[in-house]
């Protein structure tokens, strides 16, 4: 990965835990001093937007980590696998909250169903990023289990040496 790569990716993941920083700190201060109207349940829309904005920091922390573990080349390393399943377990995170707003959502839809429908499709595609990337830990599982297969026939092969 070329540093100007990791320098622009870097730049986009800080862009994005300030914003959604930024995002929490006004959906606290919301929830402090703004009432609800009544019209839409805005305190538990409120508190899933902040726990929203958790899942993804805990990503981009995630991918930072791994990152900086593929520019000193110890991605295929049994440590990877704990950023590779905080991801997961942020993108699933990420699902049922969505899941959480379209249920919230869903009463005031009564009308026109077709709206809750389209946001539990995208809840189910959420849910499906997170299983693409539970797919990409299985390869990384491979990848790390031929590179310590490798170090043992290179060590093997250096004993005969």
């Amino acid at each position: 990965m070329g540093k100007l790569t990791v320098r622009a990716l870097r730049a986009v993941l800080v862009v994005v835990l300030i914003g959604t920083a930024l995002i929490q700190v006004l959906m606290v201060w919301t929830l402090a001093t703004d009432p609800e109207d009544g019209s839409l349940p805005l305190t538990p829309l409120r508190l899933i937007t902040i726990l929203g904005m958790v899942s993804v920091q805990v990503t981009g922390v995630c991918v930072w980590r791994l990152v900086t573990m593929v520019r000193r080349g110890t991605v295929f390393s049994p440590a990877a696998f704990r950023y590779v399943d905080g991801i997961i377990g942020a993108i699933t995170a990420a699902s049922l909250l969505w899941f959480a707003v379209t249920a919230v959502n869903a009463p005031g839809q009564r009308e026109d169903p077709g709206v809750s429908v389209i946001m539990a499709g995208i809840g189910l595609a959420i849910l499906g990023v997170a299983l693409i990337v539970l797919v990409l830990r299985t390869l990384l599982a491979q990848a790390v289990a031929r590179e310590v297969e490798a170090a043992q026939m290179q060590a093997e092969l250096d004993e005969v040496i």
